[in-house]
């Protein structure tokens, strides 16, 4: 049976739609992404937490959802163990699915956990909205009618950042993964690189441990709710191994090098954000989700910006003048989009060579 739903904007504005996945009612900030592939990449992602994504494609739905594999005990295609996004919306969802390995449709999958979607809405109309405004809160209301909620006010990175400390590997390297939200791409990535690894909660005092290497993962929210990641990190800054963040982790590295950040106007999220490398004429294309970026005028002079989003000049990485920290705004390891700077975690590995083969006893 049909069911209808409304997608309802701070503005006052609604939008009718057809309900699939789990028919409840749920609040939100609205973003969008432009991207045309990795809808499970999305959906799994824990920097979405708290937010209902619209996506731009016309059409969602009709590859599917792919069987769980693991790879070395975490999962080889998803990149959590859960869908985070608070809602989906979308042009047109395609309830009959064709893809040599899916094993469920998009809408059994947002049921399993308790997540609505919405579709018949022109999602092109609203991304043109959202893009004169900006992100927005909003909610979409199937049963009964719900609050506005902004999750930014959220502790978010407390709630998606798993507890316990995780090892992975064996190898030569030992790296110590601060879980602010990773994306299972991001232990892929490393794993495949001979590393041992070492995977601690958000607030976790990782310089009580012995390592060789720091890595600041990719999360939801505000960076300022980080307190207790920020001053860890501030001690950390203050010895000379190398450290290495992504968004997320990006914004941390600067406010515990005394800069500041702030919320983006709509943020960015699309697997093709042109970003440029400080200082060359050397462009890469990104993939990106976040909402918030690092102010380059609050940095101290010892830092600069490494790279620079070419469409709205805002900062896509850090790195110190003279230590063997830096940091991207963007995803290198990203899966369903480009994966043209996946090389940055082989230069991050370098350094920690380089790093231990001067300070070797």
């Amino acid at each position: 049976m049909t069911q209808t739903a409304k997608l309802i904007l701070e503005d006052g504005t609604e939008i009718e739609g057809t309900s699939f996945g789990a028919y409840t009612s749920v609040a939100g900030e609205v973003v969008f992404s432009t991207a045309m592939t990795g809808y499970p990449e999305n959906l799994t992602d824990p920097s979405f937490a708290g937010q209902i994504l619209v996506l731009t494609t016309p059409m969602v739905g009709n590859y599917g959802v792919p069987g769980e594999e693991l790879y070395e005990s975490i999962s080889k295609i998803f990149e959590s163990d859960q869908v985070h996004i608070a809602g989906l919306v979308v042009t047109y969802y395609s309830e009959e699915h064709s893809h040599w390995n899916a094993a469920k449709s998009l809408g059994d999958w947002l049921k399993e956990y308790n997540i609505p979607g919405i579709f018949n809405v022109d999602t092109r109309l609203l991304t043109k909205k959202l893009r004169e405004k900006g992100a927005l809160l909003g909610k979409i209301v199937a049963a009964d009618d719900v609050p506005f909620h902004d999750p930014n006010q959220d502790n978010l990175v407390a709630q998606v950042s798993p507890p316990g400390v995780r090892h992975y590997g064996t190898g030569q390297h030992k790296i110590v993964l601060v879980d602010c939200g990773t994306k299972t791409n991001i232990i892929r990535c490393f794993l495949e690189r001979d590393v041992e690894l070492i995977r601690v909660p958000w607030d976790y005092d990782f310089n009580t441990l012995d390592y060789d290497g720091l890595f600041l993962s990719n999360g939801p929210g505000d960076p300022k709710r980080c307190a207790a990641t920020i001053g860890h990190l501030q001690t950390a800054l203050q010895q000379d191994k190398p450290i290495f963040g992504i968004c997320l982790g990006s914004q941390l590295m600067g406010l515990a090098a005394g800069g500041d950040t702030f919320k983006l106007k709509y943020g960015h999220r699309s697997h093709n954000q042109p970003v440029r490398l400080t200082g060359t004429p050397r462009c890469y294309i990104t993939s990106q989700n976040h909402g918030f970026a690092v102010d380059p005028a609050t940095l101290p002079a010892e830092w600069t910006v490494l790279f620079e989003n070419l469409n709205d000049g805002t900062c896509e990485g850090i790195k110190h003048q003279t230590k063997p920290f830096f940091s991207t705004q963007f995803h290198p390891e990203a899966a369903g989009g480009p994966q043209d700077t996946e090389f940055l975690f082989d230069d991050f590995l370098a350094a920690v060579a380089q790093y231990k083969a001067t300070h070797s006893k």
